[in-house]
């Protein structure tokens, strides 16, 4: 097998099962291949006059059998790379939201300019048989400044987010110029048949591309495969954690405290593109059209911070604490308060115990390329009584998880008849649906979503 080599915005040690399961399930091949990681270290540098004359420095270290190489950014770079078009331009735009994209500033160059220098960097370090796995939208143009460079080994491409239909993609001024670079890629992923299906729509608009019956597409004289691969967890390694010390605490307390109560959960970043002030009027709409829950039903929201200095995030955030505020003060008692509203992250080893306790979890993105949180949260259930999954219809992984109950996050009444339906929902209905639910899940895993990628790059 020819050596892998990942490359990808950060880099994790693939052998801390803290780094998550994709850096697990990449660790897997990198490991049986010998196999290379690049990426940014994420550390920002000054910029000198030498510096700005010379490639920056690579740093290179051994986790196990597989090597880390990354390299550092300057101030300027990572402003214009990372924040500016990566988070500024693209990451809106995917996830529908052109109102918040930031055309304007000039941010490409830079963009272009770093994935040059990742091209520059990576090329010295390649063998002639390598596969290379490039991830997600930072890097979108890579394989075509690799080509440039005379790079001719097989180069696959995946995109961890949302792919926006035609019309919202051509809101972005260089779009023609970002698919015609994915057409220097051999293979790219997709989450979801939906992005495949706005892909193809892209392409024959846009560039009149022909397709063959394999998911070849021939335009910009070039061909490329495209295909969907929905990614998953490693659901054993997510099970092995809910029996550990930190989730059987957290388990025991959340029963504890919530003993008379119905526990709903909701675990995201801090996001415009996660739907929290929609899902908080859903509880409002719970409150006000099914008065039983008042003084019963509780959400604990944790939302992460993210991205926290830039001015979407922190209108988010008081939009957010406004909508708590205002809930709790209208329907809270003494004893009871309806949201319990956590800034901040919690361990990853403490969620399954979490979500074990939790009656409903409430995965309510307005866009979303996969949501893992989806699967974590079947993965955790206890099988004899499971809970209920709650998924919105724009989540990537509602292709999958149909056995969940569906919803239209921007009807707040319509989630709240949802979220009354999982509350009361018999034992047996929540078993089947779970049974199904977690099969899905354990047969497009992570490892699954790898080997697939990998086999299907190699053809």
């Amino acid at each position: 097998m020819p050596r892998l080599v990942v490359v990808s915005n950060r880099v994790a040690d693939p052998r801390k099962t803290a780094a998550g399961g994709l850096a697990v399930a990449l660790g897997e091949a990198l490991n049986a291949t010998g196999g290379l990681w690049f990426g940014w270290s994420g550390n920002i540098v000054e910029k000198t006059d030498a510096a700005a004359q010379a490639q920056p420095q690579l740093h290179v270290q051994r986790a196990g059998d597989v090597t880390l190489a990354t390299v550092d950014l300057t101030q300027e770079d990572h402003d214009a790379y990372y924040l500016g078009y990566s988070n500024g331009v693209l990451w809106p735009v995917f996830h529908y939201r052109l109102d918040l994209a930031d055309f304007d500033a000039g941010y490409i160059g830079g963009y272009r300019r770093v994935n040059r220098m990742f091209a520059q960097q990576v090329l010295p370090l390649l063998r002639p048989d390598d596969l290379i796995w490039v991830h997600d939208y930072h890097l979108i143009p890579l394989a075509e400044e690799l080509r440039s460079l005379g790079c001719r080994q097989r180069i696959g491409f995946f995109l961890h987010i949302p792919l926006p239909p035609p019309l919202i993609m051509a809101a972005i001024p260089a779009h023609e110029w970002l698919i015609r670079a994915l057409f220097a890629y051999d293979l790219v992923g997709l989450q979801s048949q939906t992005d495949l299906n706005h892909f193809a729509r892209y392409v024959y608009t846009e560039a009149q591309a022909e397709q063959a019956a394999d998911g070849r597409f021939s335009a910009f004289g070039r061909e490329l495969r495209v295909q969907a691969f929905p990614i998953g967890i490693d659901v054993d390694e997510f099970a092995s954690l809910t029996q550990g010390r930190e989730a059987q605490e957290t388990l025991a307390t959340m029963r504890d405290q919530y003993a008379k109560r119905r526990l709903l959960v909701g675990v995201d970043r801090l996001d415009y593109s996660k739907g929290l002030p929609q899902r908080l009027r859903a509880m409002r709409s719970l409150l006000q059209r099914y008065p039983g829950n008042c003084n019963s039903a509780t959400l604990i929201q944790i939302a992460s911070p993210s991205r926290e200095t830039v001015g979407a995030y922190n209108d988010l955030r008081r939009q957010l604490e406004g909508l708590c505020g205002s809930i709790n003060g209208n329907y809270g008692e003494l004893d009871w308060m309806p949201i319990r509203y956590i800034h901040r992250t919690v361990a990853r080893k403490r969620l399954p115990g979490l979500y074990r306790a939790s009656r409903v979890a409430l995965v309510t993105p307005l866009r979303d390329g996969m949501n893992l949180v989806a699967k974590e949260f079947i993965a955790a259930q206890d099988e004899a009584d499971p809970g209920v999954l709650v998924l919105s219809r724009f989540a990537g992984a509602a292709e999958q998880l149909r056995d969940a109950l569906l919803v239209n996050p921007y009807d707040s009444d319509g989630t709240a008849d949802a979220i009354q339906h999982a509350l009361h929902m018999p034992l047996e209905e929540r078993q089947t649906r779970h049974q199904r639910l977690l099969a899905n899940i354990r047969e497009y895993d992570v490892h699954w979503w790898q080997r697939r990628f990998l086999e299907s790059l190699q053809q």
